[in-house]
């Protein structure tokens, strides 16, 4: 049995073909476009799927769109209703797309599935509910046969967060909190206010957070505003947001400025604008808050579910250092996080829901999981490769041996070089998990700086990932779980850390983020945390050997990993990708299968900075 899921129209679309219960293939279709979070139907990633199994649109037994559009044109209609007339320039601009295209989406899905091989898709269309489908990416992959399941997200159709049950087949619904109530659209609105951009900053705003002061009575007094004035928190982790205080209803922002400005005390900070202080203790206040209401729910899902494991999904459930608070809490004896968390990983869940629920399939659970290491996107060939190298007249080095590979690779990032790592399959989901991946080596004092400003082009407070053997995980950090997905903090251990001076919190942010706080630095934040990614021989054999070579050399067996990309660009797909991007920065060395690129030995790139132009600031 075959099923397509899709998810589109929002933010990062995505495609999932799922093949007798086995995930067969999956990608995002920004990274073929080259559209960050592209919202667009994924003609490209569908049909990747259908290639990368032989599988025609009419061999598939359904195709599963990841929510109901109807559902949520009806809460669209009561919520411009509510706050008439006030949401009427909202409204002007949302009605006619939806009047267009998204009441008619059978028919347009049909459309668009009839563009991917020129013939009328004549199955099954399937649409569950946008909660069903997070909680499902996060049920049926894990190694749970019975598990409690919170998706914390944005907004669904009317669900923004929800409580389920998990067992063998089946999941059931035990508790929902419903729009305009939200966690996500909470922590959303700060990262409006200070200057970052809606469903792609968040993730700055939680690695902002550590540069607040947490001693200092302004992220305490912040920390009080949002609970007594925007958000009312219950025991039970719902709350109840005051919409005095917010847009998003009605208008075309996050925020009431004019509110927020009289509440806090300051402006809201434009984009690309300078950081202060201020800014960093409002980062800290909200993320201290998310925290608080993530444990409060979880209790609450232990409580309700009488289930000793934990399965979280929707985009809150990005937030690595929250999820962390949940597994030290104590509250579950396990948990796991799907990877691919956000909208995109809405696709993957529609296509398992409609396999074990629709068509009552029996469900197979594994360990680690059955998520595959979330390398399920696209490979290339070294041949292919090779064409890239021709077009471009490059020069490389090509290795017989994968093993010597990995041994001068390692030897290179021990000497300071940034190399950019491309192999295997694309991972599924926003983390780069060894694959698609710029690495570097953690010792250097020097690496985040030069990681941020010339080779990813983006702010310099952005923290760096550790990828660490698992076997040697102990040794670096203070955690005994693995966290092959990058969704977990764990803290620097104590022996590895350098004390902080007496005046560190009244230090300016910049000497902060230089003050070297342990001897792996480039991977320590402001906190001691990490957030941390296990690699492991049985899922990534080629990214564990390199990981191990570079021990053999440094004694250390962990690396900097970030993204194979540059800020407002998709992760690197193609071998074309990767070489544009290794030659418009200043990364030091291309690995692509068995070829090492080096930039002194290549042509000079005749482009210039036109690039820039393609890919807006995220």
């Amino acid at each position: 049995m075959k099923i397509l899921g899709i998810s589109a129209f929002y933010h990062d679309s995505g495609a999932v073909l799922v093949e007798d219960g086995h995930i067969a293939a999956a990608a995002q279709e920004e990274r073929f476009t080259r559209k960050k979070h592209d919202k667009n139907f994924p003609l490209n990633a569908v049909s990747y799927c259908l290639e990368e199994c032989a599988c025609g649109i009419n061999d598939l037994d359904a195709v599963v769109f990841y929510e109901k559009p109807l559902l949520k044109f009806e809460r669209l209609i009561e919520t411009y209703y509510a706050f008439a007339p006030k949401g009427f320039s909202s409204f002007a601009k949302a009605m006619p797309v939806w009047l267009k295209e998204k009441l008619f989406l059978k028919d347009l899905i049909r459309k668009e599935l009839s563009k991917v091989s020129n013939k009328k898709f004549e199955g099954k269309l399937l649409f569950p509910e946008h909660h069903l489908s997070h909680a499902s990416s996060a049920f049926f992959p894990s190694p749970f046969e019975k598990a409690a399941i919170l998706t914390l997200d944005g907004v669904g159709e009317w669900a923004t967060a929800t409580i389920c049950k998990g067992e063998g087949s089946d999941i059931k619904m035990l508790k929902e909190m419903r729009f305009p109530h939200s966690l996500g659209m909470l922590y959303s609105a700060f990262t409006y206010y200070l200057g970052f951009r809606v469903n792609s900053g968040e993730y700055k705003l939680m690695g902002l957070a550590p540069y607040g002061n947490p001693q200092s009575a302004q992220t305490a007094s912040f920390i009080e505003k949002i609970k007594n004035n925007l958000a009312d928190i219950k025991d039970d982790g719902s709350i109840y947001l005051n919409q005095k205080y917010f847009d998003y209803c009605a208008g075309l922002t996050m925020t009431a400025n004019a509110e927020w400005e009289k509440l806090f005390g300051f402006k809201a900070r434009k984009p690309e604008s300078g950081i202060e202080q201020t800014h960093c203790d409002m980062a800290l206040a909200i993320q201290k808050v998310t925290e608080e209401i993530a444990v409060k729910m979880a209790k609450t899902a232990r409580e309700i579910s009488g289930c000793e494991n934990l399965c979280l999904s929707g985009g809150v459930a990005l937030n690595c250092v929250s999820n962390e608070k949940i597994l030290k809490s104590g509250i579950f004896k396990n948990i796991w996080i799907q990877p691919a968390s956000g909208d995109a990983g809405g696709a993957l869940g529609a296509a398992l829901a409609a396999y074990h629920m629709h068509f009552k399939k029996e469900r197979t659970v594994c360990s680690p999981d059955l998520m595959e290491g979330s390398y399920l996107g696209p490979e290339f060939s070294d041949k292919e490769i090779k064409l890239t190298a021709k077009k471009f007249s490059a020069v490389y080095k090509q290795y017989d041996d994968m093993d010597l590979l990995c041994g001068q690779t390692a030897k290179l990032l021990s000497e300071g070089k940034v190399v950019g790592w491309f192999q295997g399959r694309m991972e599924w989901g926003p983390r780069a998990l060894g694959n698609r991946s710029i690495l570097g080596d953690p010792r250097n004092p020097e690496m985040q700086k030069k990681l941020n400003l010339k080779i990813k082009y983006r702010e310099s407070f952005r923290p760096f990932a550790p990828s660490v053997i698992w076997e040697d995980t102990k040794q670096y950090f203070d955690t005994d779980v693995p966290s092959p997905y990058m969704l977990l903090t764990a803290p620097v251990k104590q022996t590895r850390r350098n004390p902080l001076p007496e005046n560190y919190h009244s230090m300016d942010i910049r000497d902060k983020l230089y003050f070297l706080r342990s001897d792996i630095p480039a991977v320590t934040h402001l906190d001691y945390s990490a957030r941390l990614q296990t690699v492991h021989k049985e899922t990534n054999p080629l990214y564990h050997k390199l990981i191990s070579c570079f021990k053999k050399i440094t004694g250390y067996g962990v690396i900097v990993n970030t993204s194979f990309n540059v800020r407002g660009e998709p992760i690197v797909m193609t071998p074309e990708d990767a070489y544009k991007c290794f030659m418009r920065t200043e990364m030091d060395i291309l690995v692509m299968g068995s070829m090492i690129f080096e930039k002194q030995n290549q042509p000079p790139w005749p482009y210039g900075d036109e690039w820039k132009k393609d890919y807006v600031l995220d």
